[in-house]
């Protein structure tokens, strides 16, 4: 089931066609959201960086774009999908309208929410072996457009098959001052003792949601340090643990980087404070 500005079609319906902005140019933002009985977590960070990143990119926000419209039609979706129970991943994609080329001929927007059921409510930690390795083929951009969740995903891509073609779950990106910046489908954690570091915004890495929370969580910590600073490479090696968040899967550990083992320790006790604040939210 898809809604697309406020109609439900079955998935199988084509609503999109060759002009589409998000086709021809990457001309769109998502937002991807964990929903577990109708709630959506941690919407109102959703709403306000989607509602900064249309912005940024100098959409035109609808003036019936509230966050209790977007919940609304949401709970809409769900519903007539029967995902009104449980846990489901929802994205929400804005495009605007076609017409023009580089330079649009409106910066009115179109949108679209699509559906899929997930097997947990409360995120878990995952105990299989996640590999990882660098990514160094292409770069990062370190700037502000990096920080957006927009379409414009090629490195993402192309790092995704690069991990499915030589056995890693996951690849590691960098900036072109070879910085590690975040992985493929998420912000990246590392551990050393009671100190807990995130590549800053500045270097390029997204702007996750629930790389923010986590941010919060440690900042309210007596046990561990945040710290929002620049991760070489090098630094991967000394780390006693590593792990990538989204707001879909939660938090999930490095297992292995090259010759290097990781544990989990830390990652298994902050997820328990996430999903609290997952309830609460």
């Amino acid at each position: 089931m898809v809604n697309f500005n406020g109609k439900l079609l079955e998935e199988e319906t084509v609503f999109l066609n060759q002009g589409n902005r998000a086709f021809k140019y990457g001309d769109a933002l998502f937002e991807t959201m964990r929903v577990v009985n109708g709630k959506v977590f941690f919407l109102e960070d959703h709403y306000f960086r989607l509602m900064a990143s249309m912005r940024i990119l100098r959409m035109e926000i609808p003036m019936d774009f509230t966050m209790e419209f977007i919940e609304e039609q949401i709970k809409k979706t769900l519903s007539k999908a029967d995902y009104g129970s449980g846990a489901a991943r929802v994205r929400m994609t804005v495009f605007r309208k076609n017409g023009g080329l580089y330079v649009p001929s409106t910066n009115e927007v179109s949108w679209v929410i699509e559906a899929s059921q997930l097997n947990s409510p409360f995120y878990a930690i995952n105990e299989e072996t996640y590999r990882v390795e660098l990514f160094k083929d292409y770069f990062v951009n370190a700037d502000m457009l990096s920080n957006l969740k927009s379409t414009n995903k090629a490195i993402n891509v192309v790092a995704g098959v690069f991990a499915k073609e030589n056995g890693y779950q996951n690849c590691l990106l960098l900036n072109h001052k070879k910085q590690v910046v975040e992985a493929i489908n998420g912000n990246l954690f590392l551990v050393f003792k009671n100190e807990v570091v995130t590549p800053p915004l500045p270097d390029g890495c997204l702007n996750g949601v629930l790389r923010k929370k986590l941010i919060e969580i440690l900042h309210r910590s007596e046990e561990f340090e945040i710290l929002e600073r620049s991760v070489s490479p090098f630094e991967l090696q000394k780390a006693d643990e590593v792990f990538i968040t989204n707001v879909v899967m939660g938090i999930v550990p490095v297992t292995d980087y090259r010759k290097k083992n990781y544990g989990s320790d830390v990652a298994k006790k902050i997820l328990g404070r996430l999903n609290a604040m997952a309830r609460l939210a």
